[in-house]
């Protein structure tokens, strides 16, 4: 019987976070920020990694006009920049000495084709790989610490998309909706194969995936279809419930995918959903899986 049917889980039902500590990726908009916000304000110490530090620090101030008695600090984390991910894990990995929950929530959607630094296309560079490389460099922590959880956000997006092993760049012909989707089934190829090797080495972490349904957020800046049908989306504080449930709630299972109970999965409360046949290829999963460590130069301890 499915609990989360009968009652609709809200913030509120998240139990106290207290000397629990938390990374949220892309932390100073949109779902990072909510996570971030919430967690905090139930006991949790929250990292909140960000690109832009300016914009991380009127999110931080923000959040202590709201609430001062909190625990939070910012440190910066381009994952477009593998150089930038190896500092932000050294720096990490020096001052504390657990990671109970790494959400690995940010990303870039629709963008004008774009490189980064290391010569990925932007989204797949970003969005999977860089949270691939993250998630590695993190591992070893995560897996001395009791309990943890590794949450990855993708979007129901993610059932239009398909693994181009023969161009993971979009080198021959770039399509912005296509390289979103394909970025966003890598995540979940990525957030089960990852629990399926973790569950291999008889370890309590897990690797939970999530999305937020159609939410308000940055996210949609390049996108004219947002901006027509907005009134069919949610608020980023709803959009931020999935990620939050599966990072708290005592009923989560490692290996599954929750998101809003709305039609069609576009807003709602969360509770746990079926992603796409696609995304449960454990063939495509372990070869992107052995691409990733290829192309990000991070081996994984498993």
């Amino acid at each position: 019987m499915n609990t989360m049917s009968e009652k609709k889980w809200t913030s509120n039902d998240i139990p106290n976070q207290s000397e629990k500590t938390v990374i949220v990726t892309g932390a100073n908009s949109g779902i990072g920020y909510e996570v971030s916000r919430i967690l905090a304000s139930k006991g949790a110490h929250i990292i909140m990694a960000c690109r832009n530090l300016e914009k991380a620090n009127e999110a931080y101030n923000q959040i202590l006009l709201e609430n001062n008695n909190v625990s939070i600090e910012i440190m910066q984390l381009d994952l477009s920049n593998l150089g930038s991910i190896k500092k932000f894990t050294e720096d990490f990995l020096k001052k504390n000495q657990s990671l109970h929950i790494l959400c690995n929530n940010a990303g870039v959607m629709m963008p004008p084709y774009q490189k980064t630094v290391d010569g990925f296309e932007l989204q797949f560079g970003t969005n999977h790989l860089g949270h691939f490389a993250l998630t590695g460099l993190l591992l070893d922590k995560l897996m001395k610490t009791k309990n943890s959880r590794i949450v990855t956000q993708s979007s129901f997006v993610h059932s239009m998309g398909k693994i181009n092993f023969n161009d993971l760049n979009w080198e021959t012909k770039y399509k912005k909706r296509k390289s979103y989707a394909q970025s966003k089934l890598a995540n979940l190829l990525f957030a089960y194969e990852l629990q399926r090797r973790i569950s291999a080495k008889n370890s309590d972490v897990l690797s939970i995936a999530c999305h937020p349904g159609w939410s308000r957020t940055n996210l949609q800046r390049y996108t004219a279809l947002f901006r027509t049908l907005k009134f069919l989306s949610q608020k980023a504080e709803m959009g931020a419930l999935p990620m939050l449930y599966a990072a708290t709630s005592t009923d989560v299972e490692g290996g599954a995918y929750y998101g809003p109970d709305g039609t069609f999965g576009w807003k709602g409360y969360p509770k746990k959903v079926k992603s796409s046949k696609k995304s449960y290829n454990e063939e495509d999963a372990i070869k992107l899986w052995d691409i990733s460590e290829k192309l990000t130069g991070i081996t994984y301890n498993l």
